[in-house]
């Protein structure tokens, strides 16, 4: 049995439950899906510093829980913490954001990023500069009004995430649209045939990855730059954080 952890960066458990039940849909028989919410943070990630509590968020999470599991999902879009857990977990790591590119680059060339607000489309951008894909985003576009709630988003914005979808297509020359964001979780299987052009999801994207990453044994980095940290003096850190921390 292969058993992934996803971490929700965030704290809100109604997102938990929609990961939780596309991450379950998603996944091969014989593979287990598990959802951990953080204990502290945000509803929901729009901004840099909102990704960097969300990190030490998913950090303290993975470090306390990771030896259970097989693979470990960062399921925020954006990663947050992603390279870092990199390098010290012993498992492969992924993240939606990652994943979901990798899909959507198997599908076509140029793709585009719907996401839930204006705000996030700094921070998106900048992930996809970060993974060397900018040169195939054709466009980022989010919605342009307040979210009533985090959980709701795809019932009560879905046919405006339609329309944003549609105008990637026909005005900004996408060949693949992203849906954005674990709140919209599940979203890419219900638009299946409404859009005239491949849709990907992050979760179900970051499952199928994992299962490939365990099932190819490729073994982790000794060295490079995602060797395990060296060891240095620490101070104020939770045990589990610790201990990942002498494995350098």
């Amino acid at each position: 049995m292969t058993r992934l952890l996803l971490i929700n960066p965030n704290i809100s458990d109604s997102v938990s439950t929609l990961i939780r039940d596309e991450a379950r849909r998603t996944a091969s028989p014989g593979t287990e899906a598990e959802v951990l919410t953080a204990p502290f943070g945000v509803a929901y990630i729009e901004t840099r510093f909102e990704a960097l509590i969300g990190a030490y968020a998913a950090a303290q999470l993975a470090a306390e829980h990771h030896a259970a599991y097989d693979a470990v999902i960062v399921a925020a879009f954006g990663d947050p913490g992603l390279a870092g857990l990199r390098e010290v977990l012993p498992c492969p790591v992924t993240g939606l954001t990652e994943a979901a590119l990798a899909s959507a680059c198997l599908l076509g060339h140029r793709y585009s990023i719907v996401a839930i607000s204006q705000r996030i489309r700094a921070w998106y951008r900048e992930t996809v500069e970060s993974y060397g894909l900018a040169s195939r985003l054709a466009s980022i576009r989010g919605l342009d009004e307040p979210l009533a709630d985090i959980g709701t988003v795809q019932g009560d914005q879905g046919e405006r995430l339609v329309r944003l979808a549609e105008r990637c297509v026909a005005e900004d020359g996408a060949d693949v649209i992203v849906l954005a964001g674990a709140p919209l979780a599940g979203l890419a299987r219900s638009l299946r045939g409404r859009l005239p052009v491949p849709c990907v999801d992050g979760v179900s994207s970051a499952v199928r990855h994992a299962e490939t990453l365990v099932a190819l044994q490729s073994g982790r980095a000794t060295r490079g730059s995602y060797a395990p940290p060296p060891e240095k003096p620490n101070r104020g850190l939770p045990a589990p954080i610790q201990a990942l921390l002498s494995r350098g």
